[in-house]
């Protein structure tokens, strides 16, 4: 919406409200898409004003549905919006508004799991890492099934400077149940603290916007809604690849309820595990009885430095799985009991 006092450089023509286009094309939200509409436009129109200057900005849109979000992108002045649906129902819907904003809008019958987004922009929208953001945004009302593996494909795109980040550093502004925007955010010491806390803060300067109340969608999910902002890191806060600090900090929060060294332990096979652990942990300055939620970016930091410098001297070291080895020895049991399923042990279980 334009600001008070200025006139509004696009405004939509008169169209159904979002309620009619959902009765006008029989859509339902669909449970098993974990599908939820946001009919008001107050608060579309929040949530895309969280993306920053949209006038003249080129803008992808993650799955709009019956299009709320999308007419408050249109309604801010954008140069060109790019609609990516999974859901072929919602299409005609959308094509309804792009007929309304003639020029603007193109609309891709598609998968963003699978989407190659490198092509999306025009090329004179690219710019060095270094500099400002690029005049590009991605926005989303994410489906929460698909929300986590997304963020966590788009962090690696950020660390390999590909995908959506291809144009430089690509702002992002996306929705997450209220639970998993918390962990996005969590600081050292917070029990929601996680391994995407690690991997979205390591790389991007993350916001938690605001709140939507769950009775603002149709229909109501059981949780609040985040809207989280994401500024990709001119240097990211570890400076290992993307797959490396993925390992260590899965592994440290494998067991996030008990010492952080039971955790670091399954980076390294039995056979030496021990005295390889204590000389990482010791290298990297932490105090083993530290829970996992306890560590700070440094820590992390330090222990990825540690590691990699580790598997310089032992390239076999990478490789090696600790699930893959649990496995191996039930076998192993197995082979040995002649009756029953041998018992799992206590690191299965929480396995």
């Amino acid at each position: 919406m334009a600001a008070p006092g200025k006139v509004a450089a696009f405004r939509l023509p008169p169209l159904p409200t979002i309620g009619e286009i959902i009765k006008l094309f029989r859509l339902k939200a669909l449970k098993q898409l974990s599908q939820n509409f946001l009919l008001d436009l107050r608060l579309t129109d929040k949530i895309v004003k969280q993306a920053g200057e949209l006038k003249n900005a080129h803008v992808c849109e993650v799955g709009p549905g019956p299009g709320g979000i999308t007419r408050s992108i249109l309604s801010a002045g954008v140069e060109q919006l790019l609609l990516i649906e999974k859901d072929a129902r919602f299409i005609p819907g959308l094509q309804m508004l792009s007929e309304a904003a003639p020029g603007k809008v193109r609309i891709v019958h598609g998968d963003i799991l699978t989407y190659k987004m490198e092509k999306a922009f025009p090329k004179h929208l690219k710019k060095d890492w270094e500099d400002e953001p690029p005049d590009i945004h991605v926005i989303g009302n994410l489906p929460f099934s698909v929300s986590t593996p997304l963020i966590i494909k788009w962090l690696e795109n950020v660390s390999k400077r590909d995908g959506p980040f291809i144009y430089g550093r690509t702002q992002m502004t996306l929705t997450f149940q209220k639970e998993v925007g918390e962990r996005l955010t969590a600081n050292p010491g917070s029990s929601q603290r996680s391994r995407l806390s690690i991997m979205a803060q390591h790389l991007c300067m993350v916001e938690n916007c605001f709140i939507i109340p769950g009775q603002a969608f149709v229909p109501k999910p059981e949780v609040d809604v985040a809207v989280v902002h994401f500024i990709p890191l001119v240097q990211p806060k570890i400076q290992q690849p993307f797959e490396l600090v993925e390992k260590v900090v899965q592994s440290v929060f494998q067991f996030r309820r008990k010492y952080c060294f039971r955790g670091i332990e399954t980076l390294f096979p039995e056979n030496g595990r021990l005295k390889r652990t204590e000389l990482l942990m010791m290298t990297a300055d932490v105090d083993p009885t530290l829970r996992p939620f306890q560590l700070s970016m440094s820590h992390f930091r330090n222990l990825c430095n540690a590691y990699r410098k580790m598997c310089d001297e032992d390239p076999s070291l990478f490789a090696f799985n600790y699930r893959e080895e649990l496995r191996q020895k039930r076998m192993s049991r197995s082979l040995l009991k002649s009756t029953g399923q041998p018992e799992q042990t206590e690191e299965e279980n929480q396995l």
